[in-house]
């Protein structure tokens, strides 16, 4: 799946992510299930977007983090998420999907008792995401990685 650079909104990366979160047929074969953590699959990148496949057990979570400055979008291709970005949390299911922007943190989350899958697309790729602690309502950056370390 492609795009142009000039389409690039948050409103076209979650028409991407959502798209493919909606057609199993291009990447159910891919999923893997892991106890070790999340895993996940980079199904394509380019200059001006990527686009990551993520499987989630019960309990699984990203932990507070933001995208390094890219805009970005998510949607819930199985199961249920739930997505907790400081002012609110919200559940989010099959079909369900959610734009961001360059400044956006945010944790997700698989809070119920069955596997999910979620489809996440990025401009520009990610280099670099900040990862944070929540303590008394305030965040604290607490690592920031590279590309190079996913």
């Amino acid at each position: 799946m492609t795009a142009n650079a000039s389409t690039l909104t948050r409103t076209r990366l979650a028409d991407i992510a959502h798209a493919l979160a909606t057609s199993p047929d291009e990447w159910i074969q891919r999923v893997r299930l892991s106890t070790d953590g999340r895993w996940y699959e980079r199904l394509h990148g380019d200059d001006d977007h990527e686009i990551w496949l993520i499987s989630w057990l019960p309990g699984q979570s990203t932990g507070f983090h933001d995208h390094g400055g890219s805009r970005g979008a998510f949607a819930v291709a199985l199961g249920s998420l739930r997505e907790h970005d400081l002012t609110l949390e919200r559940d989010l299911d099959a079909g369900d999907a959610r734009e961001f922007g360059p400044d956006y943190v945010h944790e997700v989350r698989n809070v119920s008792s069955a596997p999910a899958v979620s489809v996440h697309v990025y401009s520009p790729p990610l280099s670099s995401m900040n990862r944070y602690d929540l303590t008394d309502g305030r965040l604290t950056r607490i690592a920031e990685e590279s590309a190079e370390q996913w």
